[in-house]
């Protein structure tokens, strides 16, 4: 993707502190853009080295006002989010942040005249289904996270019609890359395919839609600059790779021949045989994914091999 063109403009980025957050920030830093990166005050900003955070609770819609008064953004990227991971199961938290802290933040760039603002939605508000469902099928979640997210997708909808701010959300799918929560499948996988061996495994015929978090990235840029108000995307590869295929891919990615254990890990509730993105509305917009899942291991594990003590290795 070109390089994004602020005209000028200020960026303000909440959940900062997040995986996908610091990758966001980081690239925008990279293109110019005056950045404001948002983090509550439990976080470990270590995605940020080097790169200064404002703190800021988004469910105190007042803290929220004054972050905007002083940062001044012409753009929004909210990612602030509670329960996306199995440990962050506290159901009023969930509902706080992620419906209160969405209604706070984006209330905020609305009074303060932002030009757009990009909420980040999840495809677990669809629950399971058995295809890959387009952005105007009624979602049926599968947990209180995933009826969060929806809550919170119905207010940027909303929101996104009955104000002058273009704001819209992107429902994301299984992002994997730099700066991952060490504990979770892709970073793990890697790590250990990097001395050619293979972590812990369910069943091998669970599947997800992975997506590089470069490509994410590249994809809140694209939404900012072209989205329709209103509006929802799938952001996804629109391939679903079980887990036998992600396993195959990592022995071609590092050189060699996997011998996988399965059934070695217990079963999640959220594992199914069917996760797969359908990206045709935001393709429309000019974006797709840069990297095949092979090319995006690779280049995990290359990041990988250069932080190792951040993974315990």
């Amino acid at each position: 993707m070109q390089r994004s063109q602020p005209d000028p403009a200020g960026a303000l980025v909440t959940g900062a502190a997040g995986f996908v957050g610091a990758n966001l920030v980081r690239r925008l830093v990279a293109d110019g853009w005056q950045v404001t990166p948002v983090v509550h005050a439990g976080s470990d900003p270590w995605r940020l080295e080097g790169i200064d955070v404002v703190t800021c609770d988004v469910t105190d819609a007042a803290a929220v006002d004054s972050v905007f008064e002083a940062a001044k953004p012409t753009h929004v990227f909210h990612l602030a989010a509670h329960g996306a991971y199995s440990w962050q199961s506290d159901a009023d938290r969930i509902v706080a942040t992620n419906v209160l802290g969405t209604l706070h933040v984006l209330e905020a760039a609305i009074r303060h005249g932002c030009v757009a603002a990009v909420n980040t939605g999840s495809s677990s508000e669809y629950g399971f289904t058995d295809h890959a469902p387009a952005e105007d099928e009624l979602p049926v979640p599968n947990s209180h996270y995933a009826a969060a997210k929806a809550a919170a997708t119905l207010i940027a909808g909303h929101l996104g019609r009955t104000s002058d701010t273009r704001i819209s959300t992107l429902r994301l799918y299984s992002v994997y890359g730099p700066y991952e929560e060490p504990g979770r499948l892709m970073p793990a996988l890697v790590l250990a395919a990097l001395d050619k061996k293979l972590p812990t495994l369910v069943d091998p015929s669970i599947a997800r839609d992975f997506v590089h978090v470069d490509d994410v990235v590249d994809a809140y840029l694209v939404t900012a600059q072209r989205a329709g108000s209103g509006e929802v995307y799938n952001v996804g590869s629109g391939t679903q790779t079980t887990l036998a295929e992600l396993v195959a891919a990592a022995g071609e990615a590092f050189g060699f021949e996997p011998a996988p254990e399965w059934g070695t890990m217990a079963p999640r509730t959220w594992d199914t045989s069917t996760w797969v993105a359908n990206p045709a509305k935001i393709r429309a917009l000019g974006w797709g994914p840069r990297r095949s899942l092979v090319e995006g291991l690779r280049s995990f594990g290359d990041w990988i091999a250069a932080h190792r003590t951040r993974y315990g290795a």
